[in-house]
């Protein structure tokens, strides 16, 4: 289906740009957290999802076949794995564990169980999917090897992290929209068969047809492009407390710890700025773990924050 390759192209580019994004942003070219770049992803996330589970319908319905799906499915488990593997040795605190790829292999299992079901089954599923994490979020789930799942208190650190849950929602809504409208257009396409197709689609289809092999050797080339210019045009030194907000209030938002991470961070700035610690902090000098002038801030601020938000809430 053309249109649908053309819509995987489209989602293709956007992900090109977002990675590239990403990469300016690793180099030190653009500030980390630039614009909206993350509601971006997730859209793009969504977007690959949400055709993955169509496809599925395409190529399962109305018959089964089994030597298809395993074809295609060891391609992208296999892909995924490249993926871990790479990321693992090019970023080990951070690697891929379970990205897009990991997530729509997996949903991909799941989604032979809703193919003979009624397209609103799928469409229940992915409303429980989507709202599981924000009722079912538990400690039990914060071992490593149930990260996957997505229903862990803490977030685990990774460059691309996309668990079964809420993210199979959007792929069942793509396996039930597939069920509804695809005979629709089936019925359709075969009235005007022959008729003229619009130009902008082809080379858009082209990257569809061939997106596992793009998604894998796109980001490398990328990255290499920037780390050469990089080469030729350093980027510009970033602002030290800047950087320090930034990772301070990630570290704050995985923790889960109640308070206003803003508010938290910028007063453990300030502390540290006051008793000319700083400095000596991002120079390695201080052990933030041993050092008992980092835990009077932090205690301090800490109190503030709360303090800050209860007089707030009242």
């Amino acid at each position: 289906m053309v249109l649908l390759d053309a819509l995987r192209g489209l989602a293709l580019v956007a992900m090109a740009l977002y990675h590239f994004v990403w990469d300016l942003e690793f180099f030190g070219y653009v500030a980390a957290g630039t614009g909206g770049w993350r509601m971006f992803a997730r859209l793009i996330a969504s977007s690959f999802l949400f055709l993955a589970g169509y496809s599925l319908v395409l190529g399962q319905l109305p018959k089964l076949r089994p030597r298809a799906f395993a074809i295609r499915f060891a391609k992208i488990a296999g892909a995924a794995a490249l993926i871990s593997i790479g990321t693992w040795f090019a970023f080990p605190q951070s690697f891929i564990f379970f990205g897009i790829l990991h997530a729509i292999a997996a949903a991909s299992l799941v989604g032979l169980l809703f193919l003979k079901m009624p397209a609103a089954v799928s469409f229940l599923a992915a409303a429980a999917a989507f709202a599981a994490p924000l009722y079912l979020r538990s400690s039990f789930f914060d071992m490593p090897a149930l990260w996957w799942v997505g229903l862990s208190e803490t977030i685990p650190r990774s460059n691309d992290y996309v668990p079964l849950l809420p993210w199979i929602a959007p792929f069942l809504l793509g396996l039930g929209t597939a069920k509804l409208l695809h005979p629709l257009f089936s019925a359709r396409r075969s009235r005007s068969a022959g008729t003229h197709k619009h130009p902008w689609m082809t080379p858009l289809a082209f990257g569809g047809r061939h997106s596992l092999l793009i998604y894998l050797i796109h980001q490398p080339l990328l990255i290499a492009a920037v780390y050469l210019f990089s080469l030729a045009v350093p980027a510009p030194a970033p602002d030290p407390a800047r950087v320090y907000l930034l990772n301070c209030e990630r570290a704050c938002s995985n923790e889960n710890s109640g308070i206003s991470c803003s508010t938290f961070c910028g007063c453990t700035l300030a502390g540290l700025k006051e008793q000319n610690l700083f400095d000596d902090l991002n120079l390695g000098k201080i052990d933030v773990n041993t050092d008992e002038r980092i835990a009077r801030i932090a205690g301090q601020c800490t109190m503030d924050a709360q303090s800050g938000e209860a007089q707030s809430g009242d």
